[in-house]
């Protein structure tokens, strides 16, 4: 993976392009310190296709699952209503 400066990858950004097109993902720094990374959209796509679970695992899944905690049945405290002058 190549590494631009941030003021390079603007100024030079079609050559950037390209690079990333032909070359795979660009790093990106300011400051020396590394900001961003630049991918071809199939690796992008490729990433989100990955980070989705179906529905099926969502259903099978034990994320979300847990002991649902309810209040004491009269035990939930009301509002006063005020009274108009």
């Amino acid at each position: 993976m190549q590494t631009w400066h941030i003021q390079d990858a603007k100024a030079r950004f079609s050559e950037f392009l390209n690079t990333c097109v032909n070359n795979g993902p660009q790093l990106v720094t300011k400051r020396g310190v590394e900001a961003a990374v630049l991918v071809p959209i199939e690796t992008w796509n490729r990433m989100q296709e990955m980070v989705k679970p179906s529905l099926k695992e969502l259903l099978l899944s034990n994320e979300g699952r847990g002991e649902l905690v309810l209040p004491k049945r009269g035990s939930a405290k009301r509002r006063a209503i005020k009274k108009l002058p």
